[in-house]
């Protein structure tokens, strides 16, 4: 179905302004202050809405194959279209890891067949994959990129042979992400805790996996990166010691070495262990809130050029076992777009720039073909938002496939109240049509 949206306040490339667009074959047809057509279409009026683009989420967990007692694409995309997310990439540490072009593509085909949302997945890898890992380089338009776990990770997941990261950053023609944390830096301080206190805790976790952890994988891997002008992502920036690395002096096109923080470091503090205890232990840790308070102008000035969730759903039972048992990872794809409003809201982040971290920039990131923009000519995945509907987060409305959230109760003062996907409406004030899917992301490289 073709739609005509009338009267939206639009947030695109840095500038906001009052316009109609008309959504034919999937795509953008015409952005104009007043299209009146001379054929019946299904009209929306986006009065008093603001229209984004949708949000791209470059890093999430979806559980699938193997781990779906926690999630399933279907669930998370689901969940993720209500929040205002209309892509996402996905991590390989399923079960089991896509460590081969056959296991990627078996998450491919799962999630062309339950996506509601569009789709792209990591290729991952291990200390003796290497042969499968170079098989993306002749894929690299059908493949987000090349995912290395530098730190603590579980299974063989973990990549910390110097061979291996050498041929891998050596030879990668696709983006490399790296999730950046020292194993043997966190070993040392999980013995030095346990022996001083027997029982650890919640906020024991951004004592184990401090600021070091983070700032010495961090470094190791942009040495790699610039011994060989590999294009290097790393993942979730936590610290203020880190920001160092990165810099807002040259265009993001122009970056060899980009960063991504995700909004539950801009949000949470070391200080809300207490409170949420094992609900917000992730990896890397949530830390002291001067971390947090370095991370806002780093996102603003360019230094942190993406904003994503590493959504990590668990079940309640696995959160709830003692601190050393229980698992790090929270859900947050329904509500990062939402959260960021609230900052908005809060005055520490404007739209344009809310757009630009969330959707723009991630496009650019990782050259992805006809989308993250409200173009002509581009599909048509889009946003409406009324900025003032108040949403409460509740368990009666978590899409979660596991039930809760650290949010809940929280209310945002916005709401997502459309999501259009390759120019279908399928998200609409509470409800959904699913009967289309997403498409796999494709990249111009």
């Amino acid at each position: 179905m073709d739609f005509l949206i009338k009267n939206a306040t639009v947030i695109n490339e840095n500038k906001i302004f009052h316009s109609d667009i008309l959504i034919k074959d999937g795509r953008i047809e015409k952005i104009a202050p007043n299209i009146s057509l001379k054929y019946a279409i299904k009209e929306i009026d986006a009065t008093g809405l603001h229209l984004l683009p949708g949000a791209i989420d470059d890093q999430v967990h979806f559980r699938e194959p193997g781990l779906t007692h926690k999630a399933t694409i279907y669930t998370e995309s689901k969940a993720a279209v209500a929040g205002g997310v209309t892509s996402f990439m996905e991590m390989p540490n399923t079960k089991p890891p896509a460590f081969t072009q056959q296991l990627l593509e078996d998450k491919y085909n799962i999630g062309k067949h339950t996506s509601l949302a569009n789709y792209s997945f990591f290729m991952g890898t291990s200390n003796d994959n290497y042969d499968e890992v170079m098989r993306c380089n002749e894929k690299r338009k059908d493949i987000c990129g090349v995912k290395i776990f530098m730190g603590s990770s579980t299974g063989n997941l973990l990549v910390d042979s110097p061979l291996a990261l050498d041929k891998i950053f050596g030879n990668s023609e696709l983006l490399i992400a790296t999730h950046c944390e020292d194993e043997k830096i966190i070993k040392e301080n999980f013995a030095r805790l346990k022996a001083e206190k027997g029982t650890l805790g919640p906020s024991d976790h951004p004592i184990i996996r401090n600021e070091d952890a983070c700032f010495e994988s961090s470094f190791r891997a942009v040495q790699f990166a610039k011994k060989y002008g590999s294009r290097l992502h790393i993942l979730h920036i936590s610290t203020e010691k880190e920001l160092q690395l990165f810099t807002n002096l040259i265009p993001l096109k122009e970056k060899k070495i980009t960063a991504e923080v995700c909004v539950h470091h801009l949000h949470f503090t070391s200080d809300d262990y207490e409170r949420l205890g094992n609900q917000i232990k992730c990896n890397p840790a949530i830390k002291s809130p001067d971390n947090k308070a370095a991370l806002w102008p780093a996102l603003l000035d360019g230094r942190l050029d993406v904003i994503a969730t590493d959504h990590a759903p668990h079940t309640w039972a696995e959160k709830n076992e003692p601190y050393e048992k229980a698992h790090a990872g929270l859900p947050l794809v329904q509500h990062s777009l939402m959260l960021m409003l609230h900052y908005y809201k809060e005055g520490k982040i404007n739209l344009e720039k809310i757009v630009e971290k969330m959707s723009h920039a991630v496009a650019t990131c990782f050259q992805i073909e006809d989308r993250g923009f409200i173009r002509e000519g581009y599909f048509a995945d889009l946003v409406l938002v009324d900025l003032n509907k108040p949403f409460t987060v509740s368990k009666e409305n978590i899409l979660y496939k596991c039930g809760w959230s650290p949010l809940e109760d929280f209310t945002f003062p916005s709401s997502v109240t459309h999501t259009f996907i390759n120019g279908n409406l399928i998200y609409e004030k509470g409800k959904f049509d699913e009967s289309n899917r997403g498409m796999r992301l494709k990249f111009i490289r």
